[in-house]
Protein backbone atom coordinates (compact mmCIF):
# COMPACT_ATOMS: atom_id res chain seq x y z
CA UNK A 1 0.00 0.00 0.00
CA UNK A 2 2.81 2.34 1.02
CA UNK A 3 4.77 1.69 -2.24
CA UNK A 4 1.25 2.34 -4.24
CA UNK A 5 0.86 5.87 -2.55
CA UNK A 6 4.48 6.48 -3.73
CA UNK A 7 3.96 5.65 -7.14
CA UNK A 8 1.07 8.07 -7.35
CA UNK A 9 2.62 10.49 -5.59
CA UNK A 10 5.68 10.25 -7.94
CA UNK A 11 3.08 9.95 -10.96
CA UNK A 12 1.89 13.39 -10.02
CA UNK A 13 4.94 15.23 -9.36
CA UNK A 14 6.19 14.14 -12.71
CA UNK A 15 3.07 15.58 -14.11
CA UNK A 16 3.66 19.05 -12.45
CA UNK A 17 7.09 19.24 -13.54
CA UNK A 18 6.02 18.81 -17.40
CA UNK A 19 3.71 21.52 -16.69
CA UNK A 20 5.49 23.70 -14.77
CA UNK A 21 8.53 23.28 -17.90
CA UNK A 22 6.01 24.26 -20.49
CA UNK A 23 4.43 27.07 -18.71
CA UNK A 24 7.51 28.44 -18.15
CA UNK A 25 7.11 31.19 -21.25
CA UNK A 26 4.23 32.29 -19.44
CA UNK A 27 4.50 35.98 -18.21
CA UNK A 28 1.55 36.34 -14.97
CA UNK A 29 -0.34 39.40 -15.50
CA UNK A 30 -0.10 42.50 -13.07
CA UNK A 31 -2.22 42.54 -9.77
CA UNK A 32 -3.20 44.08 -6.87
CA UNK A 33 -4.13 43.51 -3.09
CA UNK A 34 -3.56 39.72 -2.10
CA UNK A 35 -4.36 38.54 -5.74
CA UNK A 36 -2.21 36.22 -7.86
CA UNK A 37 -3.03 32.85 -6.50
CA UNK A 38 -4.63 29.83 -8.91
CA UNK A 39 -7.97 30.40 -6.33
CA UNK A 40 -7.95 33.77 -6.84
CA UNK A 41 -6.32 35.14 -10.37
CA UNK A 42 -5.31 38.76 -10.64
CA UNK A 43 -7.54 40.36 -13.47
CA UNK A 44 -6.21 43.33 -15.45
CA UNK A 45 -7.45 46.71 -14.37
CA UNK A 46 -7.71 49.48 -16.90
CA UNK A 47 -9.54 53.07 -16.98
CA UNK A 48 -12.41 53.19 -19.65
CA UNK A 49 -15.55 54.76 -20.10
CA UNK A 50 -18.36 52.85 -19.43
CA UNK A 51 -20.20 50.94 -22.55
CA UNK A 52 -23.76 50.53 -22.67
CA UNK A 53 -25.11 47.03 -22.76
CA UNK A 54 -24.32 45.28 -26.30
CA UNK A 55 -28.14 43.76 -27.39
CA UNK A 56 -27.68 43.39 -30.99
CA UNK A 57 -31.42 42.23 -32.44
CA UNK A 58 -30.34 39.45 -34.18
CA UNK A 59 -28.53 38.18 -31.13
CA UNK A 60 -31.69 37.27 -28.87
CA UNK A 61 -31.70 34.33 -26.52
CA UNK A 62 -34.08 31.68 -27.96
CA UNK A 63 -36.03 30.90 -25.00
CA UNK A 64 -36.77 34.67 -23.96
CA UNK A 65 -35.97 37.69 -24.15
CA UNK A 66 -32.27 39.13 -25.33
CA UNK A 67 -30.49 39.44 -22.24
CA UNK A 68 -28.06 42.66 -20.48
CA UNK A 69 -24.17 42.08 -21.79
CA UNK A 70 -22.86 43.90 -19.36
CA UNK A 71 -19.53 46.13 -19.21
CA UNK A 72 -17.47 44.39 -16.22
CA UNK A 73 -15.38 46.73 -14.72
CA UNK A 74 -12.00 45.63 -13.36
CA UNK A 75 -11.23 42.99 -15.37
CA UNK A 76 -10.22 42.26 -19.19
CA UNK A 77 -12.32 39.83 -20.22
CA UNK A 78 -15.80 41.63 -21.43
CA UNK A 79 -17.97 39.41 -22.77
CA UNK A 80 -19.83 42.15 -24.94
CA UNK A 81 -16.34 43.04 -26.60
CA UNK A 82 -16.42 39.29 -27.57
CA UNK A 83 -20.27 39.35 -28.59
CA UNK A 84 -19.19 42.37 -31.04
CA UNK A 85 -16.23 40.86 -32.49
CA UNK A 86 -18.03 37.43 -32.99
CA UNK A 87 -20.74 38.73 -34.69
CA UNK A 88 -18.50 41.17 -37.15
CA UNK A 89 -16.54 38.27 -38.26
CA UNK A 90 -19.77 36.72 -39.99
CA UNK A 91 -19.50 38.27 -43.24
CA UNK A 92 -22.60 38.11 -45.52
CA UNK A 93 -20.79 36.02 -47.91
CA UNK A 94 -20.91 32.57 -45.56
CA UNK A 95 -17.17 33.66 -44.53
CA UNK A 96 -14.92 34.45 -41.39
CA UNK A 97 -13.42 37.89 -41.78
CA UNK A 98 -10.05 37.48 -40.08
CA UNK A 99 -10.07 40.69 -38.04
CA UNK A 100 -12.64 40.60 -35.71
CA UNK A 101 -11.89 36.79 -35.66
CA UNK A 102 -8.80 37.51 -34.24
CA UNK A 103 -9.75 40.29 -32.32
CA UNK A 104 -12.12 37.76 -30.53
CA UNK A 105 -9.18 35.43 -29.22
CA UNK A 106 -8.07 38.49 -27.86
CA UNK A 107 -10.70 38.29 -25.49
CA UNK A 108 -10.88 34.67 -25.10
CA UNK A 109 -6.80 35.43 -24.37
CA UNK A 110 -7.98 37.21 -21.53
CA UNK A 111 -10.88 34.99 -20.44
CA UNK A 112 -8.40 32.48 -19.92
CA UNK A 113 -5.65 34.17 -18.62
CA UNK A 114 -8.34 35.20 -15.97
CA UNK A 115 -8.95 31.46 -14.65
CA UNK A 116 -5.00 32.03 -13.42
CA UNK A 117 -1.65 30.61 -13.97
CA UNK A 118 -2.10 26.91 -14.65
CA UNK A 119 -4.52 27.55 -17.79
CA UNK A 120 -1.07 29.58 -19.21
CA UNK A 121 -0.92 25.65 -20.37
CA UNK A 122 -3.42 26.21 -23.02
CA UNK A 123 -3.48 29.94 -23.48
CA UNK A 124 0.61 30.68 -23.89
CA UNK A 125 0.18 27.85 -27.11
CA UNK A 126 -3.28 29.49 -28.34
CA UNK A 127 -1.49 33.56 -28.44
CA UNK A 128 1.48 32.18 -30.56
CA UNK A 129 -1.25 30.77 -33.46
CA UNK A 130 -3.23 34.15 -32.76
CA UNK A 131 0.48 36.32 -33.55
CA UNK A 132 1.27 34.21 -35.74
CA UNK A 133 -1.64 34.73 -38.31
CA UNK A 134 -0.87 38.26 -37.66
CA UNK A 135 2.52 37.86 -38.75
CA UNK A 136 1.89 36.06 -42.21
CA UNK A 137 -0.63 38.71 -42.86
CA UNK A 138 1.72 41.23 -42.32
CA UNK A 139 4.19 39.55 -44.22
CA UNK A 140 2.32 38.50 -47.18
CA UNK A 141 0.88 42.31 -47.29
CA UNK A 142 4.67 43.91 -47.15
CA UNK A 143 5.87 41.60 -50.15
CA UNK A 144 2.54 43.26 -51.63
CA UNK A 145 3.22 46.64 -51.61
CA UNK A 146 7.02 46.38 -51.55
CA UNK A 147 7.21 47.55 -47.95
CA UNK A 148 8.58 46.22 -44.88
CA UNK A 149 8.10 47.15 -41.00
CA UNK A 150 8.51 45.66 -37.49
CA UNK A 151 6.04 43.15 -36.39
CA UNK A 152 3.85 44.86 -33.61
CA UNK A 153 2.18 42.33 -31.27
CA UNK A 154 -0.81 43.44 -29.65
CA UNK A 155 -3.64 41.48 -28.31
CA UNK A 156 -5.57 44.49 -27.64
CA UNK A 157 -6.98 45.16 -31.28
CA UNK A 158 -5.49 44.25 -34.84
CA UNK A 159 -4.15 47.25 -36.52
CA UNK A 160 -4.75 47.85 -39.89
CA UNK A 161 -0.90 47.69 -40.97
CA UNK A 162 -1.42 43.53 -40.38
CA UNK A 163 -3.13 43.26 -43.62
CA UNK A 164 -6.34 42.01 -42.20
CA UNK A 165 -8.53 44.49 -43.55
CA UNK A 166 -8.10 43.16 -47.34
CA UNK A 167 -5.68 41.09 -49.43
CA UNK A 168 -5.14 37.32 -48.93
CA UNK A 169 -5.48 37.28 -45.24
CA UNK A 170 -8.89 39.53 -45.23
CA UNK A 171 -11.13 36.29 -44.66
CA UNK A 172 -10.52 32.10 -44.29
CA UNK A 173 -11.63 31.73 -48.00
CA UNK A 174 -9.55 34.36 -49.41
CA UNK A 175 -6.40 32.83 -47.04
CA UNK A 176 -7.62 29.15 -47.88
CA UNK A 177 -7.52 30.19 -51.17
CA UNK A 178 -4.12 31.89 -51.42
CA UNK A 179 -2.34 29.42 -49.11
CA UNK A 180 -3.41 26.46 -51.51
CA UNK A 181 -2.67 28.15 -54.73
CA UNK A 182 1.36 29.52 -53.54
CA UNK A 183 1.78 25.86 -52.12
CA UNK A 184 1.82 26.94 -48.36
CA UNK A 185 -0.83 24.33 -47.25
CA UNK A 186 0.98 20.85 -46.80
CA UNK A 187 -1.20 17.17 -46.60
CA UNK A 188 1.83 14.96 -45.45
CA UNK A 189 3.46 17.35 -43.33
CA UNK A 190 3.81 20.27 -40.82
CA UNK A 191 3.96 23.69 -41.84
CA UNK A 192 3.90 26.97 -40.55
CA UNK A 193 0.83 28.08 -42.44
CA UNK A 194 -2.56 30.26 -41.71
CA UNK A 195 -4.48 27.53 -42.77
CA UNK A 196 -3.21 24.86 -39.93
CA UNK A 197 -2.93 27.36 -37.97
CA UNK A 198 -6.67 28.08 -37.89
CA UNK A 199 -7.33 24.70 -37.62
CA UNK A 200 -5.53 24.45 -34.04
CA UNK A 201 -7.47 27.32 -32.94
CA UNK A 202 -10.90 26.12 -34.07
CA UNK A 203 -10.34 23.29 -32.06
CA UNK A 204 -9.63 25.54 -29.01
CA UNK A 205 -12.70 27.43 -29.96
CA UNK A 206 -14.55 24.25 -29.80
CA UNK A 207 -13.41 23.16 -26.29
CA UNK A 208 -14.36 27.12 -25.09
CA UNK A 209 -17.46 26.48 -26.46
CA UNK A 210 -17.93 22.94 -24.56
CA UNK A 211 -17.12 24.22 -21.30
CA UNK A 212 -19.84 27.30 -21.46
CA UNK A 213 -22.46 24.69 -22.61
CA UNK A 214 -21.41 22.95 -19.20
CA UNK A 215 -21.45 25.69 -17.44
CA UNK A 216 -25.01 27.26 -18.85
CA UNK A 217 -26.58 23.17 -18.07
CA UNK A 218 -28.75 23.53 -14.90
CA UNK A 219 -28.16 20.95 -11.49
CA UNK A 220 -28.57 17.07 -12.13
CA UNK A 221 -31.42 14.97 -10.74
CA UNK A 222 -29.25 15.66 -7.08
CA UNK A 223 -29.54 19.33 -7.62
CA UNK A 224 -25.08 19.51 -7.93
CA UNK A 225 -24.10 21.36 -10.71
CA UNK A 226 -20.56 20.05 -12.28
CA UNK A 227 -17.61 21.95 -11.54
CA UNK A 228 -15.68 23.91 -14.01
CA UNK A 229 -12.93 21.68 -13.75
CA UNK A 230 -15.22 18.60 -14.86
CA UNK A 231 -16.80 20.45 -17.43
CA UNK A 232 -13.48 21.58 -19.10
CA UNK A 233 -11.86 18.10 -18.62
CA UNK A 234 -15.25 16.55 -21.00
CA UNK A 235 -14.89 19.30 -23.14
CA UNK A 236 -10.78 19.08 -23.79
CA UNK A 237 -11.50 15.04 -24.16
CA UNK A 238 -13.88 15.49 -27.08
CA UNK A 239 -12.27 19.12 -28.97
CA UNK A 240 -8.51 18.61 -28.10
CA UNK A 241 -6.98 15.53 -26.40
CA UNK A 242 -7.24 13.18 -29.79
CA UNK A 243 -4.78 15.29 -31.36
CA UNK A 244 -2.55 15.58 -29.00
CA UNK A 245 0.30 13.47 -27.25
CA UNK A 246 0.25 11.10 -23.96
CA UNK A 247 2.36 13.69 -22.18
CA UNK A 248 0.70 16.45 -23.21
CA UNK A 249 -2.99 14.90 -22.10
CA UNK A 250 -1.55 13.87 -18.84
CA UNK A 251 -0.12 17.41 -18.07
CA UNK A 252 -3.59 18.86 -19.00
CA UNK A 253 -5.38 17.16 -16.18
CA UNK A 254 -3.17 19.46 -13.80
CA UNK A 255 -5.09 22.12 -15.55
CA UNK A 256 -8.72 21.19 -14.71
CA UNK A 257 -7.47 20.26 -11.11
CA UNK A 258 -6.57 24.21 -10.89
CA UNK A 259 -9.54 25.88 -11.87
CA UNK A 260 -11.64 28.04 -9.86
CA UNK A 261 -15.29 27.27 -8.58
CA UNK A 262 -18.41 28.42 -10.68
CA UNK A 263 -19.02 31.54 -8.97
CA UNK A 264 -15.34 32.91 -9.92
CA UNK A 265 -16.91 32.36 -13.49
CA UNK A 266 -19.90 33.83 -13.02
CA UNK A 267 -18.68 37.24 -12.03
CA UNK A 268 -16.19 37.23 -15.15
CA UNK A 269 -19.75 37.47 -17.15
CA UNK A 270 -21.33 40.06 -13.93
CA UNK A 271 -23.66 37.95 -12.74
CA UNK A 272 -24.28 36.76 -9.43
CA UNK A 273 -25.81 33.11 -9.69
CA UNK A 274 -26.90 30.74 -12.19
CA UNK A 275 -30.23 31.58 -13.02
CA UNK A 276 -28.98 34.92 -14.41
CA UNK A 277 -25.76 33.37 -15.65
CA UNK A 278 -27.81 30.59 -18.10
CA UNK A 279 -29.11 33.83 -20.51
CA UNK A 280 -26.10 35.43 -20.97
CA UNK A 281 -24.03 31.99 -21.37
CA UNK A 282 -26.41 30.85 -23.98
CA UNK A 283 -26.14 34.17 -25.99
CA UNK A 284 -22.36 34.07 -25.64
CA UNK A 285 -22.90 30.20 -26.96
CA UNK A 286 -24.89 30.79 -29.48
CA UNK A 287 -21.92 33.06 -31.01
CA UNK A 288 -19.40 30.73 -30.86
CA UNK A 289 -21.75 28.34 -32.53
CA UNK A 290 -22.30 30.50 -35.11
CA UNK A 291 -18.13 31.09 -35.70
CA UNK A 292 -17.28 27.77 -35.28
CA UNK A 293 -19.74 26.09 -37.55
CA UNK A 294 -18.82 28.77 -40.61
CA UNK A 295 -15.02 27.92 -39.89
CA UNK A 296 -15.99 23.91 -40.13
CA UNK A 297 -17.80 24.48 -43.23
CA UNK A 298 -14.64 26.21 -44.88
CA UNK A 299 -12.27 24.09 -43.53
CA UNK A 300 -14.22 21.05 -44.32
CA UNK A 301 -14.79 21.98 -48.00
CA UNK A 302 -11.10 22.05 -48.73
CA UNK A 303 -10.14 18.74 -46.52
CA UNK A 304 -8.30 20.81 -43.75
CA UNK A 305 -9.77 19.25 -40.72
CA UNK A 306 -7.10 16.65 -39.93
CA UNK A 307 -3.86 19.06 -41.27
CA UNK A 308 -0.62 17.71 -39.78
Amino acid sequence: MVFLRRTVLLRYLLLLAVLLFISSFWLPQGGVGDCGTVWQPCLSFYRKTPQPPLVHDGWVDPVGLPPLIKECPGQSFQAWHLLLYLKSSLSDDDDILLEPYLQSWDQLLNFMDSLGTMVSFFSQKVEEKVVLIRELSLKHSAEAHRKRGPVEHSRLQTPASFGLKDGAYRSVRSMVEMELKTGLVDFSRRTDSGCRTLLRLHRSLLWLKLMLEGLAEGPDADGQYKKPGELSREAYRVALAPHHPWMLRQAAELVFLALPDRQYFLQLVCVQNQHEAAPVLRIIIHALTLVHTRTQRILAEHGMLELP
